[in-house]
């Protein structure tokens, strides 16, 4: 698209201040390399963004060149035809490093059943465990956490021992919740949280056959913690069933919660200067396993990625930008606007790792990760588990008839398509 003199490139993505701020900087400098170029950025929360882009099919209506992207929405549109394969591209001018410079788990998702690559990793997850580092090594609270329970305050190694740790650090007279968690209704951490839950103590999505189990014994075990700790245990702040990952995650990096499990991308944000009150006090780790013996540590493996828009008229250009955003010097842009980059380069990076600590654990967490189904459903059965578990937390039915419920739901959407 040409406007004045200049050839218009339009991304649209998720709202979020890293992203916009890491962006606007790695457009500016495709803009700078390519003097004839505007590149227009437009964001909107997750639910907007995959309603418009994939499920009206805005990606092939013209109106878009670039999409910042979730990978479980990808096997959806890659079936629907919506996104550009870049194999053809990457063969003939593929990033710096490519593939190899990136982790095996980065380059997975955006692949159809025929091996076809539909996009390039931009924002990495994962989930991990992150405490206040300042909290669990202060001696006084060592000694009275050993007076009460008879043991040393540690980073959990089991989800009980992890409610215990934040019963303990639950004091609302002095502005401190034990933990906070990301309980709103958006379809995004609410569902994230029961997968994690689930996984960790040895459960399943689905079945042999493909087909939900969400009512399965696991399961309602693990979301009913999940709950608890919201209604029975009170060790989350009360807003926090009105708060999304990204509020959630503000939320500690004000200082009034001891630990999360959330998007280890907001480790880097209370590492910020300015957007946190908690620089230099955070401690990163495995998140919490089930306390059976099926119980592992887990982590859950969905990112952000980059992929040209099948409507795009200048999809050449639009997949430029791509390469020039994979590149090593922006994806460290990417890391110093408090989102998660993805380059081994950037991880590696010294300058990183010594504002950023997540970058020393990341590696690690990537050996023990697991992703939603890869099946084209996947977004709406994500919605009818968004309502269930909205309808545990907020106690409208118990954990065990919301599960049964999404289950069924889940299962006749999976029979009719």
């Amino acid at each position: 698209m040409v406007t004045g003199d200049k050839t218009l490139l339009r991304l649209v993505g998720r709202s979020f201040v890293g992203f916009e701020q890491a962006l606007a900087e790695q457009a500016a400098a495709f803009e700078q390399a390519h003097p004839g170029v505007k590149v227009e950025l437009t964001f909107r929360d997750p639910q907007a963004l995959y309603e418009s882009t994939i499920a009206r099919a805005e990606l092939a209506s013209g109106a878009i060149d670039v999409t910042l992207t979730l990978t479980d929405w990808l096997p959806e549109a890659m079936q629907r035809d919506l996104l550009v394969a870049l194999d053809p591209l990457l063969a003939q001018d593929p990033p710096e490093g490519w593939p190899d410079g990136w982790s095996p788990s980065l380059r997975g998702l955006q692949r159809d059943a025929g091996g076809q690559t539909y996009a390039l990793p931009y924002h990495d997850g994962p989930m991990m465990f992150i405490y206040r580092r300042d909290l669990f090594e202060d001696p006084r609270e060592q000694a009275d956490f050993q007076a009460r329970y008879g043991q040393d305050l540690r980073p959990p190694e089991t989800w009980s021992d992890y409610l215990k740790i934040a019963q303990f650090f639950t004091r609302p007279e002095q502005d401190l919740y034990g933990a906070v968690a990301a309980g709103l209704n958006d379809a995004h951490n609410n569902v994230y949280d029961f997968m994690i839950h689930t996984w960790s103590r040895g459960g399943r999505l689905l079945d042999d056959q493909g087909l939900p189990i969400f009512h399965e014994p696991i399961a309602i075990e693990a979301l009913q913690f999940h709950v608890d700790l919201f209604n029975r245990y009170k060790v989350v702040p009360p807003e926090a069933k009105e708060l999304d990952s990204v509020a959630s995650g503000a939320y500690y990096a004000s200082g009034r919660a001891a630990m999360m499990v959330n998007w280890c991308g907001f480790a880097t944000m209370a590492e910020v200067p300015g957007q946190s009150s908690v620089v230099g006090k955070n401690g990163l780790g495995l998140i919490p396993r089930g306390d059976s013996a099926q119980g592992v540590h887990t982590s859950i493996n969905v990112y952000w990625v980059l992929a040209v828009a099948a409507g795009s008229a200048q999809k050449e250009l639009a997949y430029e930008f791509l390469r020039s955003t994979a590149s090593p010097a922006l994806d460290k842009i990417t890391a110093l606007n408090g989102c998660i980059a993805t380059r081994y380069s950037t991880w590696r990076d010294p300058d990183i790792l010594r504002q950023f600590p997540v970058y020393a654990t990341i590696e690690a967490v990537h050996k023990s990760v697991d992703s939603p189904p890869p099946i084209p459903q996947w977004p709406a059965i994500t919605e009818i588990l968004n309502v269930g578990i909205d309808d545990a937390l907020h106690q409208r039915k118990s954990v065990e008839e919301a599960l049964t419920w999404a289950s069924t739901q889940a299962r006749q959407l999976m029979e009719a398509r």
